[in-house]
């Protein structure tokens, strides 16, 4: 009778710290920007990193996060990684040729507006689920809400203040990622938690029961 063989995988490196970062680095770029840092610099420098960082390399974590078995990781960091590349790709192919003349300018913040309301619908359901998550990555989806929310209004409304506002509160979401993801780096290498990331919290769903 011959035997079976049982191949059994090795478990995938966390793939969070690595989403996280490129998360952070790209967003602190673009909201310096929006919060009129760059003023002696294009501008334009998140416009790369958003292709390749927080773009390809973030969608890279998500599809690592599938092979974890992790569906709020892999939902998570693959759409932001879609995210990023599709800002960047509508800025390329569309925003440029509407900012090349006042008349347009409106339209590409008006667009902008659009895009971001749509990802805050999406931000918001995982918001919730990240209380399952713990503090650390919910204190990102909340201040990233609350970047999205100021930020699809300050468009809507043509308002500098109001993006500028968004700008700031971007720098704070960037931040928070950062810690979470050198929390993860650093709390994983060692094997024991230095650097608090804070428990699940709201309504956790209760054990299956055991069958005899």
């Amino acid at each position: 009778m011959a035997e079976e063989t049982h191949v059994v995988q090795a478990p995938a490196a966390d793939p969070a710290p690595l989403g996280l970062a490129a998360f952070a680095l790209t967003t602190f770029l673009l909201s310096a920007f929006n919060a009129g840092w760059m003023t002696k610099a294009s501008g334009l420098a998140w416009l790369g990193y958003a292709f390749a960082y927080g773009g390809l390399v973030q969608l890279l974590a998500g599809m690592w996060e599938f092979r974890n078995r992790n569906v709020f990781g892999a939902t998570a960091f693959s759409t932001y990684g879609g995210f990023w590349i599709g800002l960047g790709l509508y800025v390329q192919l569309v925003g440029a040729k509407l900012l090349a003349h006042p008349a347009t300018a409106s339209l590409f913040n008006r667009d902008v507006g659009w895009i971001l309301l749509a990802f805050a619908i999406f931000n918001t359901y995982m918001l919730l689920a990240s209380t399952q998550v713990n503090g650390a990555v919910f204190s990102v989806f909340l201040t990233l809400e609350a970047t999205e929310v100021i930020l699809f209004a300050g468009n809507f409304a043509l308002s500098t203040g109001t993006i500028k506002l968004g700008g700031y509160i971007g720098v704070v979401t960037a931040a928070v990622a950062w810690y979470t993801s050198a929390a993860g780096v650093i709390n994983g290498m060692r094997g024991t938690p230095l650097l608090p990331v804070g428990k699940p919290f709201g309504a956790r769903p209760a054990p299956a029961p055991a069958h005899a």
